[in-house]
């Protein structure tokens, strides 16, 4: 069975950081695609960012462009989102995703299993 824990979120000040994990597990780490989406009161689920399975190559949403760093340590079956500079607007509960032989999409429906997700809150 395939579990995604996410850890690390919080209450932050505007302009403050945090980082946020994922350990993985009932899964071959190494084949998946992990992804960061959020999802803030009143809207829909969003893409953060995404990692893949073999280059490590990276995507971005544009809103975090610049501030946000997806990592991965396969050793420890782990993804990170180390998150910069953060803003109000980035106030949403943080869900972590894997997606199989991900190619690095930003597709919710790609994303078949999900953790339960963090609470991330940035006060001004």
């Amino acid at each position: 069975q395939v579990q995604l824990v996410e850890s690390g979120g919080g209450l932050v000040q505007a302009g403050g950081s945090l980082r946020l994990s994922c350990a993985a597990s009932g899964l071959i780490f190494s084949r998946y695609t992990l992804g960061w989406f959020r999802q803030a009161p009143g809207k829909e689920r969003e893409f953060v960012a995404c990692i893949t399975m073999e280059t490590g190559r990276t995507n971005y949403a544009d809103a975090v462009q610049g501030r946000f760093t997806i990592s991965r340590d396969n050793a420890k079956n782990t993804v990170y989102l180390q998150m910069n500079s953060l803003n109000e607007e980035d106030t949403a509960v943080y869900y972590c995703a894997a997606d199989l032989w991900g190619l690095g999409t930003s597709a919710i429906r790609e994303y078949k299993h999900w953790g339960q997700g963090t609470q991330v809150t940035v006060s001004s």
